[in-house]
C-alpha cells in the first residue's frame, strides 16, 4: 500500500533538501561552461557516495534494473539541462524545468501509482507549481530574445525529473533501504557523465575544472544531501508530494540570489513567491 500523507518531519526535511538543491545550484554559477560545471558536480558527488556505499552495503536485487534505468535517465538529464543552459540563462531555464516537473509527476502518479491525494494538496501542486513557472518569465533578462529550442529542452528536461523521480521513488521502496539504494545510485550517476565527458573533451578539455575543485566538493555534497533526502521521503511519503515540495528549490534559489550573491529584488517575483507559498500552505494543510 503505498503512503498517503506526508508527516510534518518529512515535510521539513524535503524543504530543507530544497533549500540544498538551491545551493548546489548556486556553485554551478561558476565561470565554467555549464557541461563541465555539471561534470563537476556528479564526479565530486559519486567519489563522495563511495564511503556511504561501504557503510550501508549494496541493495538487494529487486532494485537493479530501476538504478539501471534511473542511470540512464539522469545521464540524459544532465545532458538536456546544460544545453538548455548553453542557449539560455539559469535564471528562465531553471524554473521551467523544476515547475513543470511536479505537474507530470502528479498526474502520473496518480494514473500509474494510484496514489490518490486529497483535492485541496492536488491545488496546493497546481498552485505551487505555478508560482515556478511565473518565477521562470520574471528570470529572464529584460530584452533577452525568446529562443522556443532552450524551452524545448527545458520541457524535456522536466519530463527526465519526472521519469528518474518515479523511477528512484519506486526504486528505493522495492530495496526496503532507500540508503543503499541512494548511495550505489550516486556512484553509478557520477561515473557515465565523466566518462562521457573525457570522450567528448579528452582530459586536457576538463583542466579547467581543476580550478574549481572546492566548489565541486561543496557543490556535489549539496547535490548528494538534497537528493538523498527526497528519496528516503519517498519511501515514507507520496512520490508526487514529494517531487512538488522539492521544486520549492526555485524559491530558495532566488533568496540566495538576493541576499547571497546580491542581485536586484524584482518586484514582479513577489507574485510568483506568494503562489508558491499559498501553495505549501495547502499541501501542508492538505
Amino acid at each position: 500500500m503505498p503512503p498517503t500523507e506526508m508527516s510534518p518531519l518529512v515535510f521539513a526535511a524535503v524543504l530543507s533538501a530544497a533549500a540544498m538543491h538551491a545551493g548546489w545550484n548556486a556553485f554551478l554559477k561558476v565561470r565554467l561552461e555549464p557541461f563541465l560545471a555539471m561534470t563537476l558536480i556528479a564526479g565530486c558527488s559519486g567519489l563522495a557516495a563511495i564511503p556511504l556505499l561501504l557503510v550501508f552495503g549494496l541493495p538487494n536485487a529487486e532494485s537493479m534494473p530501476w538504478l539501471a534505468a534511473s542511470t540512464v535517465l539522469h545521464l540524459l538529464y544532465y545532458l538536456a539541462l546544460t544545453e538548455a543552459y548553453r542557449r539560455a540563462d539559469m535564471g528562465q531555464i531553471y524554473p521551467i524545468a523544476r515547475g513543470t516537473a511536479p505537474l507530470l509527476t502528479a498526474s502520473l502518479s496518480l494514473l500509474l501509482l494510484g496514489e490518490a491525494l486529497s483535492p485541496q494538496v492536488l491545488a496546493g501542486i497546481v498552485v505551487l507549481g505555478g508560482g515556478i513557472i511565473v518565477m521562470s518569465v520574471t528570470g529572464r533578462r529584460p530584452g533577452s530574445a525568446f529562443d522556443p529550442v532552450a524551452v524545448a529542452f527545458a520541457l524535456l528536461t522536466a519530463t527526465i525529473i519526472c521519469g528518474y523521480t518515479l523511477v528512484d521513488g519506486l526504486g528505493a521502496r522495492a530495496a526496503r533501504n532507500p540508503h543503499a539504494y541512494t548511495a550505489l545510485l550516486f556512484v553509478l550517476d557520477g561515473l557515465p557523465l565523466v566518462l562521457f565527458a573525457l570522450w567528448r573533451k579528452g582530459l586536457a578539455g576538463l583542466k579547467p575544472i581543476l580550478a574549481y575543485l572546492p566548489n565541486g566538493v561543496a557543490g556535489g555534497a549539496l547535490s548528494m544531501g538534497s537528493y538523498w533526502i527526497a528519496i528516503w521521503a519517498m519511501t515514507v511519503a507520496p512520490i508526487a508530494l514529494v517531487a512538488a515540495l522539492r521544486e520549492t528549490s526555485v524559491l530558495f534559489a532566488a533568496l540566495i540570489a538576493v541576499f547571497v550573491l546580491g542581485e536586484p529584488f524584482i518586484r514582479r517575483r513577489g507574485v510568483a513567491v506568494a503562489l508558491i507559498l499559498a501553495g505549501l500552505v495547502l499541501i501542508r494543510l492538505g
